[in-house]
């Protein structure tokens, strides 16, 4: 597209992405990272929560959960998702939806062990999602939990990624009097090829 320029230049979506969360580093307060991750439940009510992307691979983006949390029961029922990353600084939304696979081999296990020793013993602890009696309850199961896997606690095994692979990427930025710029990449399956389009504001 001939007047896909600037910060929307470039024929690999992945890699415009990496690019503009590499300048949200730059300039965002807390959590460049952040998304917020959209499911439906078993009545198709929506969901939204903020995840944090751990990673953009070179055809998916990865974050990491607690398999038995309501957002991984919503993910693995219909196997599909979508996010949105809004970052204020820049004045950029970065928006994906597509189809939602576990990521629970040894790269869930490498990024686990990345975490602070704090954040890994707390991912033995919470049972996430579920009711809590209170912030005292939790603070002993951390104990508890800290007593029994010490300083090199294995990754558990209800704990670990999803990868969602798009079928849909949408890159806007802010315009002028609201005339804002927006780039829809789409395609049927992830074995084809991206078709771009230019939307109205």
């Amino acid at each position: 597209m001939s007047d896909r320029t600037g910060i929307f230049a470039g024929d690999d979506p992945f890699a415009i992405a990496r690019d503009w969360l590499a300048q949200a580093e730059a300039s965002e307060p807390n959590d460049p990272n952040a998304i917020a991750l959209a499911t439906v439940d078993a009545d198709g009510l929506p969901n939204a929560r903020m995840v944090l992307l751990k990673e953009i691979e070179a055809g998916a983006f990865v974050f990491y959960t607690n398999y038995g949390s309501a957002k991984a029961r919503e993910v693995e029922a219909t196997g599909k998702a979508a996010f949105v990353c809004h970052w204020k600084s820049l004045r950029r939304q970065l928006r994906v939806r597509g189809t939602v696979t576990r990521e629970d081999g040894p790269q869930a296990d490498a990024y686990y062990q990345s975490r602070s020793l704090k954040s890994r013993l707390g991912a033995w602890a919470s049972d996430q999602s579920q009711p809590l009696s209170s912030r005292a309850a939790l603070m002993a199961e951390v104990a508890k939990v800290t007593a029994q896997k010490g300083t090199h606690p294995e990754r558990p095994p209800y704990w670990g990624g999803f990868r969602l692979t798009p079928v849909e990427i949408e890159f806007w930025a802010d315009g002028a009097f609201r005339l804002h710029d927006r780039f829809r990449w789409t395609r049927a399956d992830a074995s084809d090829p991206w078709a771009i389009s230019r939307l109205n504001p």
